[in-house]
C-alpha cells in the first residue's frame, strides 16, 4: 500500500468508499437563561470559581442547577455541576463554549446543598470543587436508569413513621427523664424550628450511648424532620443501627421480594462503601426517600433538607478530620449546616471535648444534658485509680508490678462470678518500657521521674526528658537489672499467662492476624484489647440481658497518657478509657473498673467519678492561658520554608494586623481593672518538620520543610481562611516551586 491516504479495500468487487466526516450539529442557545455557571472538577485553588457555558436549546429542560455535566476546559473534557443558570455573562457570547452534554437529568445538588458546600468551602479556605470531591460520590449509571421520579411510597412511609414511633419514643422518654437532667430543654431543642445546640454526656453501659442517640433520632423522625449522625468508626455505626432497628426503623436495602426495589428508613454513608451502593444511598437521601443517615466522616455531607438534626459522637476523635484539602472536620461542618438549616446540632459522647465545654461556658443557650446523681451511682461501675499512692495505702506487696496483686484479686473474683474481664492496653506505638527485674517496679528516671525505655545498643533513655539512665538502680530493692515490658497486647498476654493459669486469653487488636474480635460470650475469660478494638459481650442463651458487659475492666499503663504528644492527648486518653469502662456492668451487678498507673489527676478523677467536665474545664482554662484553641481560632501552615514565610507575610502575620493577638488577662490586669488586655504574638514558629522515618534518601523539595501556627480571635476565623486561600492561590498561579498547605482549626496544632 502506497501513498499517505489508505482506501477501504473493495468487498465482492465493489469500488472502495470514502468515509465522510459528519458535520457537527448546529447548536442554538436556550431562550431562557442560556448561561450555565459550572463548578468544574479542578482542584487547583486559583481556579476555585464558576465558569460560564452556553446551554443548547435541546439541553434546556435537563440542564437544571445541580445536575452533572461534561464540559470542555482547555483541551480536556471534564466533569462539573451546574451551579446556576443566568441570562447573561461577563464573557462575550462569541467566546463561550456550549455544554458538551448533560450526564444525567437527576439533580444531585439541591439549592440547599449548594449553599452548604459554599459555606463549608469559605469556612475552611477551600473551593467548592474541593468539597464536592468528598461530598458527592461518583455517579452510577445503573442507579440512574432505575430512578423513577414521584414515588408515592415516600410520603406514605413518612406518615406511617409518625404512628410507628409514637409509643417507643414515649417509653424511651420516660427512661431518659429518669437518668438525665435538662430533658425538657432537650426536647424543646429537638422540636425547635431555629438553631439549637445540645451537649450530651452519656452514661456508661454497653451500648447505652447508642440507645440514647437512637431515641433522639426516632424523636426527630417522628416529627417529620431528617437526621444525620456522624460516628467515629463503623463499629459505632453498627451499634447505632441495631438500636434504631429496635424502633422499627429499617435499613435502606433491597426488598425481600427480590424485585430489585430498594426501600428503608436508615441509610449508611461512608467513603469506603462500594461506589454503586454509596451513590444509591446518597441519591435516596437527596430525593427524600430516606430521612435518616448514619455513617462515618463522609456522612457529614448527607444531602438532607430543612431544619434537620445534625449529631456527632466523640467530636474530638481524629477520624473526624478530613485528609483532603481543605481538611474540613466533621464537627465544624455539622455545626455550620445546622446553623444554615435552622436545625439542631448535637454533640454526644462519654468524654466532653474542650470545644463543647467552651460553648457551654460562653453561650447560655446551649443545652447541657448530664446524668442525674442517683442514676449515675446505679449505672456506673465501681471505679478506682490504683496509682502509687493508693497502692501504698492498700499495702500492695508488688508495688511496682504492671498488674499489682490488688488488680489480680479483682480479676480472679470477676472470673469466679462467671463473667469475662477486659484488659485495655495502649497501642503498639507506645513502645517498650522497663521495670526492675526483681520487684517489677517500673523503672524511673532519676532526673525527672519519667518512665524509661530500652535503646538498642545504648543505655536506657527517659521518655520525658531524654536523659540516659547510666548506672541505674531500683529505688525499691536496689537491683540493677532491668526487665523489658512490652506495652501492647501480645506482651500483656505473655505476662498474664503466668498469673492466670488455665484461663482462656483472647487478643483483639488490628495488629494481629485474627484482627479485631467483634463479640465474645459472657463466660470466664480474659480479653486483651487496644482502644477501639474492644469486643462486645453477648449473653449466653438463657441468661439475663444484663450480662451484656464485662464483669471487670482493667486499664493498664495509665502513665502513657503523661507523655503522649498532641494538644488533645488527655482528651483522647479519657475518651479511650471511658469507652472501655462503659462496657462494664454497673456496680449493682458487681462491675469494677481499675485505672492502673500514674496519670494526670484531672484525667483520672474524670474517669473515677464519671464526670468529663472536670478535665474539659481544666483544658479550657489552660488553653486560654496559653492562647490556644478553642479560646482562639488557629491555622497550621506547612511546606517549603520560603513559601511559608512568603504566605505569612502576605496574610499580615509577620508585620500586619495578624502579627499580634490581644487576649483578656486572667486576673483583669495588673491593676485589677476589668477588660484589661494582653498582647501575644500571632505566629508560633516556624519550626522544622522532622524527616519521615524510614527514608533512606533526601527527596526533592522536602529538604527544608517547616510548620507555623497562626492565631487570631475567634470572630476573625473566616477572614483568616479567606486570606490563606488567596495567598495559596497566588502561590499556585505563579507556579512558584515548593510545597504550601494550610489547615483551619486542626486537631493537632503543634
Amino acid at each position: 500500500m502506497t501513498g499517505t491516504h489508505a482506501e477501504q479495500p473493495a468487498l465482492d468487487g465493489l469500488a472502495p468508499r470514502r468515509r465522510r466526516k459528519r458535520a457537527p450539529a448546529e447548536k442554538t442557545p436556550a431562550d431562557h437563561d442560556p448561561i450555565a455557571r459550572v463548578v468544574i472538577d479542578v482542584q487547583a485553588t486559583h481556579l476555585g470559581r464558576t465558569f460560564d457555558y452556553l446551554v443548547d436549546d435541546r439541553q434546556d429542560k435537563d440542564a437544571m442547577p445541580g445536575v452533572r455535566v461534561r464540559v470542555r476546559f482547555g483541551h480536556k473534557l471534564l466533569d462539573g455541576f451546574i451551579w446556576q443558570r443566568a441570562s447573561d455573562s461577563d464573557t462575550p457570547t462569541s467566546s463561550l463554549r456550549f455544554l458538551e452534554r448533560v450526564v444525567s437529568p437527576r439533580v444531585v445538588l439541591s439549592q440547599q446543598m449548594r449553599q452548604d458546600i459554599a459555606r463549608v468551602a469559605d469556612a475552611f479556605g477551600g473551593t467548592r470543587a474541593n468539597i464536592i470531591r468528598v461530598a458527592v460520590p461518583p455517579r452510577s449509571a445503573k442507579v440512574d436508569r432505575e430512578w423513577s421520579p414521584g414515588d408515592k411510597a415516600v410520603a406514605s412511609r413518612a406518615i406511617e413513621l409518625e404512628t410507628l414511633l409514637a409509643e417507643p419514643v414515649f417509653k424511651g422518654l420516660s427512661r431518659i427523664e429518669s437518668t438525665y437532667s435538662s430533658v425538657r430543654a432537650l426536647t424543646q431543642a429537638l422540636d425547635s424550628h431555629s438553631y439549637a445546640q445540645v451537649v450530651w454526656d452519656n452514661l456508661p453501659g454497653p451500648r447505652l450511648w447508642a440507645r440514647d442517640l437512637a431515641w433522639t433520632v426516632a424523636h426527630t423522625l417522628m416529627h417529620g424532620r431528617s437526621a444525620v449522625v456522624v460516628l467515629p468508626d463503623m463499629r459505632h455505626v453498627v451499634d447505632l443501627a441495631r438500636c434504631l432497628a429496635s424502633y422499627g426503623l429499617r435499613p435502606y436495602a433491597p426488598s425481600s421480594s427480590g424485585n430489585g426495589i430498594w426501600s428503608g428508613d436508615v441509610a449508611t454513608l461512608g467513603a469506603s462503601m462500594a461506589p454503586e451502593l454509596r451513590y444509591r444511598s446518597y441519591m435516596a437521601v437527596a430525593t427524600g426517600a430516606v430521612r435518616c443517615v448514619i455513617g462515618v466522616r463522609a456522612a457529614m455531607y448527607a444531602p438532607v433538607e430543612g431544619n434537620a438534626l445534625f449529631a456527632i459522637v466523640d467530636d474530638a476523635a481524629y477520624q473526624n478530620a478530613d485528609g483532603l484539602m481543605p481538611y474540613a472536620n466533621a464537627r465544624d461542618v455539622l455545626r455550620l449546616r445546622a446553623q444554615a438549616h435552622g436545625g439542631t446540632f448535637l454533640v454526644a459522647g462519654h468524654a466532653r471535648s474542650p470545644q463543647s465545654q467552651w460553648d457551654v461556658d460562653h453561650d447560655s443557650r446551649v443545652v447541657e444534658v448530664t446524668a442525674n446523681r442517683a442514676a449515675a451511682k446505679d449505672l456506673t461501675p465501681w471505679t478506682r485509680w490504683l496509682n502509687r499512692e493508693e497502692l501504698m495505702r492498700l499495702a500492695e506487696p508488688a508495688l511496682g508490678a504492671r498488674v499489682p496483686h490488688v488488680a489480680v484479686g479483682v480479676i480472679n473474683r470477676a472470673l469466679k462470678q462467671g463473667g469475662p474481664v477486659l484488659l485495655s492496653v495502649p497501642h503498639r506505638g507506645a513502645g517498650t518500657v522497663l521495670a526492675c527485674s526483681r520487684c517489677r517496679r517500673q523503672a524511673r528516671c532519676r532526673r525527672c521521674s519519667g518512665p524509661l525505655r530500652g535503646m538498642p545498643g545504648a543505655a536506657p533513655q527517659c521518655l520525658w526528658c531524654g536523659a540516659a539512665a547510666v548506672d541505674w538502680k531500683c529505688r525499691e530493692c536496689g537491683d540493677e537489672r532491668l526487665y523489658g515490658v512490652r506495652v501492647d497486647a501480645e506482651g500483656t498476654m505473655q505476662e498474664l499467662q503466668g498469673l492466670f493459669r488455665g484461663v482462656p486469653v483472647m487478643i483483639s487488636t488490628p495488629n494481629q492476624p485474627r484482627g479485631i474480635i467483634e463479640d465474645v460470650a459472657y463466660k470466664p475469660q480474659i480479653v486483651i484489647a487496644t482502644p477501639g478494638a474492644e469486643p462486645r459481650v453477648v449473653p449466653i442463651r438463657g441468661m439475663a440481658s444484663e450480662t451484656n458487659g464485662y464483669q471487670a475492666v482493667a486499664i493498664l499503663d495509665a502513665w502513657t497518657s503523661l507523655y503522649a504528644p498532641g494538644i488533645d492527648a488527655r482528651v483522647d486518653a479519657l475518651t479511650a478509657w471511658m469507652r472501655a469502662a462503659a462496657l462494664c456492668v454497673p456496680r449493682t451487678l458487681g462491675g469494677q473498673v481499675m485505672l492502673i498507673g500514674e496519670s494526670d489527676p484531672a484525667l483520672a478523677q474524670s474517669l473515677v467519678v464519671w464526670d468529663s467536665r472536670i478535665l474539659a474545664t481544666r483544658e479550657v482554662a489552660e488553653r486560654a492561658e496559653t492562647v490556644l484553641p478553642p479560646s482562639v481560632a488557629a491555622a497550621v501552615v506547612w511546606g517549603d520554608r520560603a513559601a511559608v514565610m512568603t504566605l505569612l507575610d502576605r496574610i499580615g502575620a509577620l508585620s500586619g494586623d495578624f502579627s499580634v493577638i490581644s487576649m483578656p488577662t486572667a486576673d483583669g490586669g495588673a491593676g485589677g481593672e476589668d477588660g484589661a488586655m494582653e498582647e501575644w504574638p500571632g505566629v508560633l514558629g516556624p519550626v522544622e518538620i522532622p524527616a519521615e522515618p524510614g527514608l533512606n534518601r533526601q527527596l526533592d523539595g522536602v529538604t527544608d520543610r517547616v510548620r507555623a501556627l497562626v492565631r487570631v480571635p475567634r470572630g476573625r476565623c473566616g477572614e483568616l481562611a479567606e486570606r490563606l486561600r488567596v495567598a495559596v492561590a497566588k502561590h499556585v498561579a505563579s507556579r512558584t516551586a515548593g510545597e504550601l498547605r494550610f489547615k483551619i482549626n486542626p486537631k493537632d496544632v503543634l
